[in-house]
């Protein structure tokens, strides 16, 4: 009776106590709260746990965590206690579970992207949870296109790809093309005016004396001290086509001869223009989902236009509409320019960007302050127009972004990109219009600015003629090649396009491609299942830990504003850790481990097609051949293979036979006529399928060493044959002549030839004549030497 009343006691204030801690949920919480409450008191009231103790050992679906030490052994005793209640025969070699030790985890990185708006890298974060909204300034299309666009398409196309085949987000890519602008109107007037110039067939002195005053205008009238270096080296090419011309016609030489030369000035003082899409297209980008022609969204834009106006932040002034600057940044929940906050009236900048014929004194007095600048421009006569509620007229530049973002991605996107000299004017002022027209704060939320280009360390200029076309810088590298110059560097830093840049990217291409090759060849030596998967050694497993440590540092790199350059880095220890690997295991005369192999291979070329520096459905290493439809390698590499091995046969009758012709034919096949068809044989059954264009260059590069080696040894070979006919020249003379020929040295001899005075008569010293004999007995055993030489008929 006692130990049940004491029972029931000890029931009762279990179940007061337990009371609060039962009505807790949460598992975690829970083991934390009971921790805390059994610190300073007993285990158990009574020896038999109560109905609370049970209730909320039920709770717990598992043991507490190892440091919540009196939660744990409260667990285990209430445990133990449940199963000494069951019969003995359902006890009987039954143990409790151990507790189990969670992994701690570890922090997985976020990407983070560097965002214009704060100058900052910010976590990335969609508005709408995978999807992402994404516009980027296209071109205004007034002339070729060249590596200052490059360095914003390819850029762009990077982070794009890598977002949405590496992050897996799913990207809606819109960008816009300008058919409508003031330089597009300038160049069409004067490529308008030049033609009909031509029309008019001048001739060869017309042509002499307009080419002259228009290159003195053009100097007198420039300030800008780059620009005037620009037009002096413009000048310097017109002045080598103006000198045969001058010197023909002073000369009074014919017609037919004058002319021609005419023609050659006139070729020499014009521009060439290119197709931009052809150049877009030729660097492997993407085209965007959404592609936008200010042309054909005239209609959008007036009324975007309007919408400004009626929302009270913008005005007409004789024909034009201007932004009202200072309304917008007057309005608490508005703020102008905040990309540049800094560049606020900068006149130049501003006025660059409304155009070379929108800044006449008459338009720029139209402007209630310099700041504001149009929304819509009113044409003049020969300008392009279109209809609008303020009569004839044509948009402004930033107006045209914000009509055809708006239209397609609505008041909020995700990402705007743009070049970095863009942000200010142009994107500063497509926010202000952008919110002024939705009236809100937060048109973009992450604003990306590609770094600038520079031309062998110079700053690029398209306007200043120092610029290269990206069909020229194509037909000197492939888009792959650019591409990988472009990811060996960080998409918002200047990148430098010059010979050591493209150098560096060819060489990165090679080492990744020699790699591709070798894993392919391991990969087709025959074996059956079994031989799929080798035994791990300890070099396998060490090579596996840095490939996991390697894929882990690129997506941290990844993460880090899409770090491309360390991500290349990454992968180049990747492959040079392999390539030692491979090597030491053939050494050893043992295969590499075929299936660690191909998933290093496979990671690396998943990376590089998310770069976009490989196209294709290839699972290892970089394309071959022109056909996306014809698998070239596994078509043509059985019939590669049975040649191989075929010559390796040759090679060793060949060699046991010592047939010399043989191995030659054999090393002609390998050396010249494969090479040709882009294969490139390697000794001992090696073969690897190349580009033919690669081979032959190799072979050249090859062939040039060898003659270099062959220009140094015979350069060698005459330098020595030089010392020795100097050295047999030296031995001939006798010792007694050595010096009689020194009489800027010596006035008197001895009857050997030895001199004993000075040019001035004065008798040599000991010391003087003691280095003199040094000479003079070391050529008289050079010369008896040469005497014994005649003598024995040598």
């Amino acid at each position: 009776m006692i130990s049940v009343s004491f029972f029931v006691v000890g029931f009762v204030v279990a179940a007061f106590e337990y009371g609060p801690l039962l009505q807790i949920n949460e598992e975690a919480a829970l083991a934390v709260a009971l921790n805390d409450y059994l610190t300073s008191r007993s285990y158990l009231a009574g020896f038999c746990p109560s109905q609370a103790d049970q209730k909320a050992f039920n709770l717990l679906h598992r043991p507490p965590d190892p440091h919540h030490v009196h939660a744990l052994r409260w667990y285990k005793h209430i445990a133990a206690l449940q199963l000494d209640l069951l019969p003995e025969s359902s006890t009987k070699g039954k143990r409790v579970q151990p507790p189990w030790s969670p992994p701690a985890g570890t922090d997985v990185p976020r990407l983070t992207l560097y965002n214009s708006l704060t100058r900052a890298k910010e976590p990335f974060v969609p508005q709408c949870g995978n999807k992402v909204t994404w516009y980027s300034c296209g071109p205004t299309v007034y002339d070729a296109s060249h590596m200052g666009h490059a360095r914003s398409y390819i850029s762009f196309d990077i982070l794009r790809r890598t977002l949405k085949d590496y992050f897996k987000y799913d990207v809606l890519y819109c960008m816009n093309i300008t058919d409508i602008d003031d330089k597009i109107i300038k160049r069409a007037r004067q490529n308008h005016l030049l033609e009909q110039y031509k029309e008019k067939q001048p001739n060869a002195a017309q042509i002499l004396q307009d080419v002259l005053s228009a290159r003195g205008a053009n100097l007198a009238l420039t300030t800008d001290p780059d620009k005037k270096l620009m037009l002096e080296r413009l000048d310097a090419a017109v002045t080598a086509a103006l000198q045969p011309l001058q010197a023909a016609m002073e000369g009074k030489a014919a017609q037919e001869v004058v002319q021609p030369l005419a023609e050659v000035l006139l070729q020499n003082s014009k521009d060439l223009l290119s197709d931009w899409l052809d150049a877009q297209f030729g660097s492997q980008v993407l085209p965007p989902d959404v592609l936008t022609r200010v042309s054909e969204y005239v209609p959008e834009i007036v009324d975007f236009v309007k919408k400004v106006v009626s929302n009270g932040y913008g005005y007409e002034s004789n024909g034009s509409v201007y932004f009202n600057t200072s309304k917008f940044d007057g309005c608490p929940h508005h703020s102008y320019a905040k990309l540049v906050p800094e560049a606020v009236g900068d006149q130049k900048a501003l006025q660059e960007g409304e155009g070379d014929l929108s800044i006449s004194a008459d338009r720029l007095g139209e402007k209630k302050s310099q700041n504001d600048f149009a929304l819509w421009k009113a044409s003049k006569p020969g300008e392009p127009s279109w209809d609008s509620p303020w009569g004839k007229g044509r948009p402004g530049w930033h107006i045209e972004c914000s009509a055809m973002a708006g239209s397609i991605l609505g008041e909020s996107m995700d990402i705007h990109g743009g070049g970095f000299d863009l942000r200010f004017p142009h994107h500063d002022n497509e926010l202000a219009q952008s919110e002024a027209f939705f009236e809100n704060d937060h048109w973009v939320r992450y604003f990306l600015h590609t770094g600038h280009l520079t031309i062998a360390g110079c700053k690029m200029s398209k306007s200043l003629k120092k610029f290269i076309t990206i069909k020229d810088a194509l037909a000197k590298n492939t888009a792959r090649q650019l591409r990988l110059a472009f990811l060996m560097h960080s998409w918002k830093d200047t990148l430098d396009y010059s010979p050591n840049t493209m150098e560096s990217a060819v060489q990165y291409e090679k080492f990744m491609n020699e790699f591709f090759l070798t894993v392919k060849d391991i990969m087709r030596a025959p074996t059956d299942i079994t031989g799929r998967f080798e035994k791990w050694e300890a070099a396998e497993v060490e090579l596996n830990n840095s490939f996991y440590e390697r894929k882990s540092t690129v997506h941290e790199a990844l993460c880090d504003n899409v770090d491309t350059r360390t991500a290349m880095e990454e992968m180049r220890v990747l492959v040079g850790q392999s390539n030692s690997y491979i090597a030491s295991r053939k050494s050893a005369k043992l295969t590499p481990n075929r299936m660690l192999m191909e998933s290093i291979a496979a990671y690396l070329t998943s990376i590089l097609k998310v770069f976009g520096a490989i196209e294709g459905s290839e699972p290892i290493g970089f394309p071959v051949g022109q056909s996306q439809n014809v698998d070239l390698e596994t078509t043509v590499m059985p019939y590669l293979s049975v040649l191989s091995n075929f010559r390796e046969e040759v090679r060793k009758i060949a060699r046991d036979k010592k047939v010399m012709e043989l191995l030659q034919l054999c090393d002609v096949v390998r050396d010249d006529t494969l090479p040709e068809l882009g294969v490139r044989l390697e000794d001992h059954e090696v073969v690897k399928l190349v580009d033919k264009e690669t081979l032959l260059k190799e072979r050249e590069e090859k062939e040039q060493v060898e003659e270099e080696k062959k220009r140094k040894k015979e350069e060698a070979a005459k330098k020595k044959q030089e010392q020795e006919m100097a050295k047999l020249a030296k031995m001939k003379l006798p010792p007694c002549e050595m010096f009689r020929s020194e009489t800027d040295k010596y006035s008197k001899f001895d009857e050997m030839g030895f001199p004993t005075h000075d040019v001035e008569g004065k008798e040599l010293s000991k010391g003087q004549a003691k280095k003199l004999r040094k000479l003079f007995d070391a050529q008289e055993k050079l010369h008896n030497d040469y005497l014994q030489m005649n003598q024995n008929g040598n």
